[in-house]
């Protein structure tokens, strides 16, 4: 009984796991756009600060794109294993 169960339940983790890299993907996707409209907002209000304000909105972005990409990195991997 408790082994049919384990069995179906790993038959599901492929379509999981392409649920859960959608789920990531659509983070970083509102991650970035926070980042965004924070830092153009921030640039409006003092355009002097325009390229320290850049850099670090690239810097967080590289960030998110990172965990976004490992998380991808581990649902392939738990989908193919």
């Amino acid at each position: 009984m408790l082994l049919s169960t384990i069995l179906e339940a790993v038959s599901y983790v492929p379509g999981l796991a392409a649920i859960a890299a959608s789920i990531a993907v659509i983070g970083a996707a509102f991650g970035i756009g926070k980042i965004g409209q924070s830092a153009m907002e921030a640039m409006a209000r003092q355009p002097e600060a325009a390229s320290r304000i850049q850099s670090g909105m690239i810097i967080a972005g590289a960030l998110v794109e990172g965990a976004t990409l490992f998380a991808i990195v581990v649902c392939l991997l738990a989908a193919l294993g």
